[in-house]
């Protein structure tokens, strides 16, 4: 087993390039004629040969109309019926809003170099979008997450240029934050930024199947939250159905092709429901990952509604998270 985030580091140490850029490399011919499903088509048969290039370690260079143009291509024409979410609401957001009520336009709340997050990020360029997929009732950033349009529009080339101004600031990352609804967004971004700078998928990994296969080739490293252990759970505070199946799907997924640091708040009063099974599932099943055990929940939002939620963290409740942790650590590395 590899190092966690190996690739991570060596695109920081100049050895690799980042997802992106290789995608640039990769030669697809489409028609922009035909329907999505012809895309589609083409989008495999490319990924594939990216996944050939990544075993091969070839020097590369960069081609057009190559993989990269393709992905964006097919986002902005999903747009048209959006399923970006497993909510799949499947309306035109050229001029319809969905459960997200985010339109075509990225409205962005930030952006900076934040110097909060792991160790192994920071400095990272954080870019905060404005909506979410989720409606989480302890939302700390609900003013952001619930107000799509809270921030300004942002366009794909305004966002390169503040990309490639914090990479000369010493950004190690491109952090993309609750990106979901943006997907067309941060993936036309990457067609005009020319820096080996890795992408960051800082998210709730709520997306569909479809954008799980659009970002293969384009995120080096997912920052995924894994809110809950129990579907229950993540409907009465979220409002997400099927979160458990939609989530460590993508999770399983993501650590297929690229790099995964994986998030999870303790809520008080969860610890048996949801912090247990998360534990055991991810020792289990990602053993390449980084895990962020978190512990700075404060009530916020709407969490003075639900009982259980309207205070902090007791020391017992960290200790048997921490504790959980430990031997699940020990079980499974022996």
């Amino acid at each position: 087993m590899s190092e966690p985030l190996a690739r991570y580091f060596s695109i920081l140490d100049g050895g690799a390039l980042p997802m992106f850029m290789l995608s640039r490399c990769v030669p697809v011919e489409w028609d922009p004629s035909s329907p999505l499903s012809s895309l589609w088509r083409a989008h495999e048969a490319a990924t594939s040969q990216l996944h050939e290039l990544l075993r091969r370690e070839e020097k590369v260079e960069p081609t057009s109309p190559n993989l990269l143009e393709l992905k964006t291509e097919i986002a902005k024409r999903m747009l048209k019926s959006c399923a970006f979410c497993e909510r799949r609401c499947g309306v035109d957001r050229r001029t319809e809003l969905g459960w997200c009520r985010v339109g075509e336009d990225s409205y962005v709340s930030s952006e900076f170099l934040h110097m909060g997050e792991e160790w192994e990020l920071v400095p990272s360029h954080t870019i905060f979008f404005c909506g979410c997929t989720f409606e989480c009732v302890y939302c700390q950033n609900w003013q952001i997450s619930q107000h799509p349009t809270a921030g300004d529009v942002k366009t794909p080339e305004s966002l390169a240029s503040a990309v490639e101004r914090r990479f000369a600031q010493g950004a190690k990352n491109v952090n993309f934050v609750t990106p979901t609804p943006h997907v067309h967004t941060v993936l036309d971004t990457l067609l005009h930024l020319d820096m080996p700078v890795p992408v960051v998928w800082n998210s709730n990994m709520y997306h569909t199947q479809e954008v799980a296969e659009l970002l293969d080739g384009v995120v080096d490293v997912y920052l995924g939250d894994l809110k809950y252990g129990s579907d229950a759970c993540a409907y009465r505070l979220s409002g997400a159905k099927g979160y458990w199946e939609v989530a460590t799907r993508n999770f399983l997924h993501a650590e297929r092709c690229g790099e995964v640091l994986l998030r999870h708040l303790v809520l008080p009063s969860h610890i048996e429901c949801c912090t247990r099974p998360i534990i055991e599932w991810a020792a289990e099943h990602l053993r390449g990952a980084l895990f962020n055990l978190m512990f700075q929940y404060h009530p916020d939002y709407r969490a003075h509604e639900y009982p259980e939620l309207a205070r902090g963290l007791t020391s017992q409740e960290m200790d048997e998270a921490l504790r959980m942790a430990q031997s699940r650590l020990e079980h499974v590395h022996g």
